[in-house]
């Protein structure tokens, strides 16, 4: 009887051979889904390579988006025990001779000893005030002056409640920290019969910033806390407020504070200790750092550009790159060198290119930096140098400043003019202020300033008109409804009549009374108010209504350009620039392909989908696979059994004929 290769000696099918050569071929869709998803799968963590290439790139290009990153210059003191400094891109460069006679420092008081930390004293309301100590003599045994004057310096000033939960020695404390009002609290233990005494501390230094603390309640807690420096003294001064006093090339300059930043334009002087003699202060082109940041463009710029062409190349040979040849990074690749090949436009600079600065294309399509150009090129203009990289922009007219630009804002220059100059809100009282303030009489007043409502109590006694308007400034500028908004006010006084005006300029700026027992006191019966005004004008020919003092395009190509006008005349203002340095262009770049709807993340997102969807194909195929195998093992089962049985009756019909 004839059999084939699927049949065995035995008559037996071979299953397993059978039906693995049928579900190969029933396999190769899934075969080439998985090819396919492969192919993705290796796209995909080519494009996350790229994408963090070009992350790290962002991070070079937008430090360097900002000018003040750039520092050109250096500030080294001859004594750094005595000061330290620092310089800023718009110091001048030269050498200065300081002399530091005094350093700035905060006034100290303490209090008498008590026993006990924790025992009730008293309760009351604490009313800080902070001023300026003059005349009369000082004893440093006592801690006390005799015929001194204290006027307010029209600082802010406020008050802590103390009660019951917070009435002993460790509850004033707490709650005058708390309170944060410009004065630090501490106890100090002086190791005698009643050691526990309460430091304070004015948290700003400088001669203006002595402390007044006013006390109403309980007698013990004015005994313990009532300070004027003018009358009553329970504190006595362990520490004087003074101003640092330093000299400059001869010039003698008094400061509130060791850190002095307009002593000379751009350097920032920060005193440490009285100097025995004058010490030199040199301020020199600092070439070296602004070196290093050229270098590290470069640098950026060839680590993404390898990357690219690493990602774009066709691979060895009989095999190319996941990316070979992908249109999209092609582009990214051609945008960032269109960039750099391209001279900037107005940027107000006769340097506008990177070739100026020693920075060009090498043959392989890498940058390279030419170190002596470079130098030349800071020894001639280091403030360009830094603007080339930069977004920037500058102004014809000195009272208009360049604040800001936006991605919209299109390089150029732009006419400014100014129809209405911007104003603060201000008040000015109706006659001349009474100068005696008397608690519960005429000691309060009801404002709102700029939008915010705001009481002040003003501390009892006879003023002169200037000490008032003090007074009545630091209570304004001391309440927390004010200050947390970062609302302040000046008040000025001119024959007795008091002025309040805002800080701030705008329409928004406006100071009103409503209210309060001594109104008519301090400001009259009919007080004249008028609001702020925003500054109005044009920019590039378009009229716009400010906000405050600046002034902002929102049309055509100066589209997000910000000028502030801090003053002047009105009519034409000159002009404008605004230029995107390289940097900047690149950091937007980089940004936009790597925004949520950026290029690089939407591609990601298409291969990432890509990949999950095949996965899904090649699961639902291979289940499908399973289930075809399953019948196909079933049916070539039966028919091996089948054929076993026809095997054996075929056998045994032999057997019988023989016999016959």
């Amino acid at each position: 009887m004839a059999t084939t290769s699927s049949i065995t000696s035995g008559g037996m099918i071979d299953v397993n051979g059978l039906v693995t050569s049928l579900m190969g071929v029933e396999r190769r869709p899934v075969t080439l889904l998985t090819s396919k998803q492969t192919s993705y799968q290796a796209k995909l963590s080519a494009m996350g390579s790229i994408k963090s290439a070009v992350s790290t790139f962002q991070a070079t290009m937008g430090a360097m988006a900002n000018a003040s990153s750039l520092q050109t210059t250096t500030a080294t003191s001859g004594d750094s025990s005595v000061f330290s400094a620092t310089a800023s891109s718009t110091s001048t460069i030269g050498s200065y001779s300081i002399e530091v006679s005094k350093i700035a420092q905060a006034q100290k008081l303490a209090t008498a000893g008590l026993a006990s930390t924790t025992t009730a004293i008293g309760n009351g309301t604490l009313t800080f005030d902070f001023g300026t100590i003059s005349g009369g003599t000082f004893d440093s045994v006592t801690g006390k002056y005799t015929g001194a004057s204290f006027t307010n310096s029209g600082a802010s000033s406020g008050s802590v409640t103390i009660d019951a939960s917070n009435n002993s020695l460790q509850g004033i404390r707490d709650a005058i920290n708390s309170a944060k009002l410009g004065v630090t609290a501490s106890i100090v233990n002086d190791g005698s019969g009643t050691p526990y005494r309460l430091a304070l501390s004015s948290s700003s230094m400088g001669s203006s910033n002595s402390i007044k603390i006013s006390v109403t309640g309980d007698a013990a807690l004015s005994s313990l806390l009532s300070h004027d420096p003018a009358g009553t003294q329970s504190l006595a001064e362990t520490a004087t407020a003074q101003n640092a006093q330093i000299k400059v090339d001869g010039i003698s300059i008094s400061k509130s504070s060791n850190t002095i930043t307009d002593a000379i334009a751009g350097v920032t002087l920060t005193l440490k200790k009285p100097g025995t003699s004058p010490v030199a202060l040199d301020v020199a082109s600092d070439t070296s750092t602004v070196t290093k940041s050229v270098q590290g463009f470069v640098d950026a710029y060839n680590t993404l550009n390898k990357s690219l062409s690493t990602a774009l190349a066709s691979g060895v040979i009989g095999s190319t790159a996941p990316l070979h040849g992908d249109s999209l990074i092609r582009s990214l690749q051609s945008q960032i060198r269109s960039i750099l090949s391209a001279p900037l436009s107005n940027n107000g600079s006769t340097v506008n290119t990177l070739s100026q600065i020693g920075v060009g294309f090498q043959s392989d399509g890498s940058l390279a930096l030419n170190s002596t150009k470079l130098s030349a090129a800071l020894s001639t203009n280091a403030k360009d140098v830094t603007n080339i990289f930069a977004a920037s922009g500058s102004a014809t007219d000195s009272l208009v400043s360049f604040a800001s630009g936006s991605t919209s804002t299109k390089p150029g220059s732009y006419a400014v003019s100014v129809t209405q100059l911007a104003t603060q809100g201000k008040l000015t009282g109706s006659v001349a202020a009474g100068t005696t303030i008397t608690a519960g009489v005429n000691d309060t007043v009801d404002l709102t300033i700029n939008g915010i409502a705001s009481t002040i109590k003003l501390g009892a006694g006879s003023y002169t008109a200037a000490q008032l308007a003090a007074e009545v400034q630091g209570k304004i500028n001391g309440t927390s409804a004010l200050s947390s908004a970062g609302v302040s006010v000046g008040v000025t006084e001119s024959g007795g009549v008091l002025s309040i005006t805002s800080g701030t300029y705008g329409s928004t700026s406006s100071i009103a009374v409503t209210g309060g027992n001594g109104a008519t006191s301090l400001l009259g019966g009919g007080p004249t108010a008028v609001a702020g005004l925003n500054v109005e004008g044009s920019i590039d020919g378009t009229s716009i209504v400010g906000s405050g003092r600046t002034l902002t395009s929102s049309t055509g190509n100066s589209n997000g350009l910000s000028v502030t006008v801090s003053g002047g005349a009105l009519g034409a203002r000159g002009t404008v620039s605004y230029s995107r340095g390289y940097a900047y262009q690149l950091n937007q770049i980089a940004t936009d392909a790597l925004a949520s709807n950026g290029s690089l993340t939407s591609r990601t997102d298409g291969l990432t989908s890509s990949v999950r969807d095949l996965g899904k194909q090649i699961d639902s195929m291979n289940a499908r696979m399973t289930v075809i195998e399953a019948r196909l093992r079933k049916q070539y089962s039966s028919l091996d059994a089948m054929l076993s049985r026809m095997s054996t009756t075929s056998t045994y019909l032999s057997q019988q004929l023989s016999k016959l």
